[in-house]
């Protein structure tokens, strides 16, 4: 299958509008884009006349969610400044050019996949056991924002157009709740491991049921997603998502055994993270891809978007770690460096402090020694290099979309590298 010409665009929201503010009285006609009904929601290519709806004219998205008679749009320019200037598009689009609130506006459009997968979640996970059932609940009502289920909700709404699907297969929906389970599993595992009492600002599972409880519940997550997967009856799917666990188990077996090293190197972080954070958001955009029915090329496209993603995400997490006070991070400030998990700042940092070094190699055994160690970090430059390589890894990923059709699918995964790296602005 031939991959979908796409140009370089940046596309800037300019309002929210009653739809009829964007459709006749302003003489505007719709062209070959298809209106496309995904429940009550609508996608339209729209031609307007210059000087209304923001007086830049060209062509709009609009985004449309019905609710009884009232219809709620959000519309999206397709021209870039540049190009209602002189005609000329200027290159692609900026990953800083337009800051994010929430994760909630980005996952609108897909609001109505996520309802019916949280509906499904704990009735899978926990129909067999009353104290499973009663650790999805805490995990899963602990204010997750189901990032990774979205993902998948909106790689495959956003490649359904290359290959005339009209709905979300049976096979979609799985997927996106499978992932949500090995995620989740893999949080109670980790919990376990890096004996933490608070996520998300509530007590862990092991804190509240016991460790054995704890990695039993993770392990029959990871046991009845297995099962799951292995029901979608699509061989590349599976294994896809089989290495997935394995590349967790491999991530942790990193982590452990590079404990205050002072000699860890980038590339060795960066694998860890994509074991540890990538690896699974890229296989859910890839499978996403793979479910629509498009060829390798998009299929690979998607997968180096989730992955760089992913990456960038980890970064942003880690620089957090120094940047946020204990109670935004819902866990004590600096807490990775104290347990000797060296990241991205701390790797930067000691190519310049050799007295952080020292105080690492010593594992904080002299008081305050760990509040020294943040101060190096903060002062060296290591925050700063660290956010250019989160940035980075998001231009790659803002890049890896262009092979989508424009639509607010493809909006809404331009805005969750936005919105990541707004984290740290």
């Amino acid at each position: 299958m031939m991959p979908a010409t796409c140009h370089n665009l940046e596309f800037g929201r300019t309002a929210f509008a009653d739809f009829a503010a964007c459709g006749c009285s302003f003489n505007s006609s719709f062209d070959r884009f298809p209106s496309r009904n995904y429940g009550r929601k609508v996608i339209r290519s729209v031609s307007v006349n210059r000087g209304f709806c923001g007086g830049g004219g060209g062509r709009r998205l609009i985004s449309c969610r019905r609710d009884g008679n009232l219809a709620r749009c959000r519309v999206f320019s397709t021209e870039a400044p540049g190009t209602l200037l002189n005609g000329d598009a200027i290159g692609p689009p900026s990953v800083l050019s337009e800051k994010t609130e929430s994760t909630a506006d980005l996952f609108e459009v897909v609001s109505d996949d996520l309802l019916t997968l949280n509906k499904n979640l704990q009735s899978i996970v926990g129909a067999e056991n009353p104290v499973l059932m009663s650790a999805a609940e805490q995990i899963f009502s602990a204010g997750g924002k189901r990032m990774r289920p979205a993902l998948v909700f909106l790689v495959s709404r956003a490649t359904l157009e290359l290959t005339g699907l009209e709905e979300l297969t049976r096979e979609h929906r799985r997927l996106a709740e499978i992932i949500e389970m090995i995620h989740t599993a893999s949080l109670i595992h980790d919990d376990v491991l890096d004996e933490s009492d608070m996520r998300r600002g509530q007590e862990t599972v092991h804190q509240i049921y016991g460790t054995r409880v704890a990695v039993l519940a993770g392990d029959f997550m990871f046991a009845q997603s297995s099962w799951y997967l292995a029901n979608l009856e699509n061989l590349e799917v599976i294994k896809l998502i089989s290495q997935v666990i394995k590349d967790f188990a491999s991530g942790e077996i990193k982590q452990a055994s590079s404990l205050f090293d002072c000699d860890v190197k980038l590339d060795e972080y960066l694998i860890k993270s994509y074991y540890k954070t990538a690896s699974l958001i890229a296989a859910s955009t890839k499978g996403a891809a793979i479910f629509s029915g498009v060829g390798n090329d998009i299929s690979e496209q998607m997968y180096q978007y989730g992955k760089n993603l992913g990456l960038s995400f980890q970064v942003v997490d880690d620089i957090l770690d120094f940047t946020q006070s204990a109670e935004q991070l819902g866990k004590p400030a600096g807490s990775d460096l104290a347990k000797g998990n060296l990241t991205a700042p701390v790797i930067f940092a000691l190519e310049k402090e050799s007295k952080l070094r020292e105080i690492i190699e010593s594992e904080f055994c002299e008081t305050g020694s760990l509040k020294e160690a943040i101060e190096l970090v903060m002062n060296s430059g290591g925050i700063e290099r660290a956010q250019v390589l989160a940035k980075q890894k998001a231009d790659v990923a803002i890049q890896c979309l262009q092979c989508l059709p424009q639509s607010a699918f493809r909006l809404a995964l331009e805005g969750m590298v936005r919105f990541n790296l707004d984290r740290i602005d």
